[in-house]
């Protein structure tokens, strides 16, 4: 499937292009074309890779700045916490400048590189002196100068909280500096200082510096707190252990989790399913279905569809939280944790789980669980997930307590499935067999969903497992 340019959008003010990852199109707004001083130039705008992704990291530049390029060469490639990417320029030409270093974290929309067009020449006006105007004339405030001493442009690399470039820019032109931007209370995931935050403090600002020359004692708790650190555990080193530096992914899915546990009171609760139709069925037709389809059937499809049709019943499991307010989703997207060969995680999801059958469920899934591993899940791929599925019994293990993948209220674990004796309900009476079982456990957000609601979700589920057809048509 080839790249598609629609020349028409340069002149509004922004270039679109679809490419093709793993044969869908993403439509990412990355390009904005000016016209200066007789210069044609694109400006690389930092892609939003997903609905909840608000900025990137920088991980890798390919290119330098006076370096001829090609269309479709990769220029850099980024990470969020949801996926990688590399980032490939729609334009021939030459790179001019490169407004950001390996490391930084940009904020979605914002320039990071400027491509002068192929067969344009670079005038006398350069790039950054255009910046610079550009700048004074958009953000300048009338009768306010931001101090020539307040600097915060290396904050990120030696503070534990992250400030956007917005933020950045807001505090140096209103005079706030390091230590003060450190007491901004922020309402953003994990803490964050976002620009109504800035916006608020600045507001109050007056107040805030009266009331900090009274003496503390007397200080009244008006302001929020800031955010407190997570308190560090001190650890003892011997000679004979090993010291191993988290990875990115592992950083992040650390923060995810201690996040989740902090934002939703956990409950779990067990059942145990008899799966043996099942087991029996999928050992009957894994051969025939292979042959007919080209793909292998696992049991993660038929559980997959098992919890689709009990979402539907219970859409209070479908759900999100948002302040006081509960989102019930309408759309029934469920996410699979995949181990990667790193040893870390990550939650590609099947959209739509509802409205498939099980050969569509069967090939979303392989596809998925494949591309996870060979990271090259695109961005659509990990996005919009309402309810989260993890297998531990790959690992065998019977049963786990999972962790609430947020903004989610509930996670499903499917333990090992195993033999056991069971008591048997036949109509000359109850006998003792050998029965094909596994627990079910959910992991639930206990602020607005309570135990009759995730039990008897939980219970639908081992009912539409127990009640599987043996006999069931490929």
């Amino acid at each position: 499937m080839s790249k598609h340019f629609y020349k028409k959008d340069c002149f509004t003010g922004v270039f679109r292009f679809g490419i093709n990852w793993t044969e869908s199109y993403i439509c990412l707004f990355l390009f904005r074309i000016n016209k200066l001083n007789n210069m044609s130039t694109f400006e690389i705008l930092m892609p939003k890779m997903g609905e909840s992704v608000e900025e990137a990291t920088i991980t890798k530049w390919f290119v330098s700045e006076g370096d001829t390029i090609q269309e479709d060469d990769v220029l850099l490639e980024i990470a969020t916490d949801k996926v990688d990417s590399e980032i490939p320029s729609p334009v021939a030409g030459t790179v001019k400048e490169i407004k950001y270093s390996v490391d930084d974290v940009v904020a979605v929309g914002l320039p990071v590189a400027v491509i002068l067009l192929e067969g344009e020449e670079d005038t006398s006006t350069s790039s950054k002196e255009v910046k610079a105007s550009t700048t004074v004339e958009s953000t300048a405030t009338p009768d306010v100068a931001a101090p020539a001493s307040v600097d915060t442009s290396s904050i990120n690399k030696t503070s534990d909280r992250f400030y956007s470039p917005l933020v950045r820019s807001m505090a140096q032109e209103e005079g706030v500096d390091v230590a003060e931007l450190e007491k901004v209370p922020g309402t953003g995931k994990d803490g964050r200082v976002t620009k109504t935050d800035m916006q608020t403090y600045l507001a109050n600002r007056g107040s805030q510096a009266a009331s900090s020359s009274t003496p503390k004692a007397a200080a009244a708790p008006s302001t929020p707190a800031p955010v407190k650190e997570q308190p560090r555990v001190p650890v003892s080193v011997s000679a004979n252990d090993e010291i191993v530096e988290m990875d990115r992914m592992r950083k992040l899915i650390a923060d995810h989790m201690v996040m989740s546990k902090q934002v939703s009171p956990h409950v779990t609760s067990v059942v145990e399913a008899d799966v043996t139709n099942i087991v029996l069925w999928r050992t009957k037709v894994k051969d025939a279905y292979l042959k007919k389809y080209g793909e292998k059937i696992t049991y993660m499809p038929i559980f997959t569809e098992a919890i689709a049709r009990a979402l539907r019943d219970f859409p209070g499991v479908n759900a999100s939280v948002d302040g006081d307010k509960i989102i019930l989703r309408k759309n029934v997207n469920i996410g699979m944790a995949v181990a990667l060969p790193t040893g870390n995680l990550i939650v590609p999801v099947i959209k739509q789980a509802d409205q498939k059958n099980l050969v569509g469920l069967t090939g979303d899934i392989n596809r998925l669980a494949n591309l996870a591993r060979e990271n090259k899940l695109s961005p659509d791929d990990i996005q919009g997930g309402t309810f989260t599925v993890t297998n531990f019994g790959s690992f065998k293990n019977i049963i786990g307590t999972p962790i609430i993948n947020q903004p989610q209220v509930a996670i499903l674990a499917t333990g090992s499935i195993e033999k056991k004796p069971a008591v048997i309900e036949t109509p000359t009476g109850d006998t003792i067999g050998i029965r094909q079982k596994m627990f079910l456990s959910l992991s639930y957000d206990h602020r607005i969903v309570d135990g009759g609601l995730g039990g008897g979700f939980l219970r639908r589920v081992a009912d539409y497992l127990e009640a599987f057809d043996i006999n069931r048509e490929i």
